[in-house]
């Protein structure tokens, strides 16, 4: 069996992954931390306050945490530091943030990062990236929730960074010489445009669009319900105690 807690327990995400992991026959959902709701119960779990006695009472293996970027740092350098693995979908933090966090791990845990959880989300980068060797002219357009806390969101930088690799030219991507408007043109992200739209109505969606001559090609992902994440996280908590370090990227488990 495998011991999860769960770190922003009662937000949105966090209550698909409590439902999920209690429904799995090889997970046990040991503890739930939300100090916002401390004392509330969900399947089953009275949700806690304080994450480091929520880890010295249920002796967890694995943290998955969906909370904000200004707590998620703490959660994981508590729980690594305590030697659980850590199964992370809050995106915010740098990569030089996150090998820090991983350098402090006790026992070989692991810290598992991924912009995304959408197994539809991760074949939409795949796929961008195949397409960029041949169309190197590309932007991403990102539409989210209107309380998504970072932008552009981590599944755009992603992609912008899975692009980069494979695209064996650069093309000058014109327009921000003649903006009329400051960022009219977005923000360039390894010489990609990235246009993030924030409403509410939206959950998590994304666009990579190329040109070429006398044609364009779409590839899109849509996020309809956030369980759409739980395939993916848990896979991850079932993978991630086969790995130690920093692991990115939810295809790093998928048979990349």
């Amino acid at each position: 069996m495998i011991r999860v807690i769960v770190t922003g327990a009662a937000g949105k995400v966090g209550r698909e992954v409590l439902s999920a992991v209690s429904t799995e026959s090889d997970m046990e959902l040991v503890a739930a931390v939300d100090p916002l709701h401390a004392g509330e119960a969900f399947e089953g779990i009275t949700l806690a306050a304080d994450l480091a006695t929520a880890i010295s009472e249920s002796s967890p293996d694995v943290l998955v945490d969906f909370t904000h970027p200004t707590v998620v740092a703490d959660n994981i350098s508590c729980a690594l530091a305590a030697g659980v693995h850590c199964v992370v979908g809050t995106t915010g933090l740098t990569t030089e943030t996150l090998q820090g966090l991983a350098a402090g791990a006790k026992d070989g845990a692991c810290l598992f990062v991924a912009p995304n959880f959408a197994i539809g989300a991760i074949l939409m980068m795949r796929f961008a990236a195949e397409a960029a060797r041949f169309m190197p002219h590309v932007e991403i357009i990102e539409l989210h929730h209107d309380r998504k806390a970072d932008a552009p969101s981590g599944t755009a930088l992603r992609t912008a960074d899975l692009i980069a690799k494979t695209r064996v030219s650069v093309p000058v991507s014109p327009g921000r010489e003649t903006e009329i408007a400051e960022g009219a043109r977005g923000a360039f992200v390894e010489d990609i445009s990235i246009h993030s739209i924030r409403l509410p109505g939206l959950v998590a969606h994304q666009e990579v669009l190329f040109g070429g001559q006398g044609q364009t090609l779409s590839i899109r992902h849509d996020t309809i319900d956030r369980t759409s994440f739980m395939p993916g996280v848990l896979l991850a908590v079932r993978e991630v105690g086969k790995h130690s370090g920093l692991v990115v990227g939810l295809e790093r488990l998928m048979g990349e």
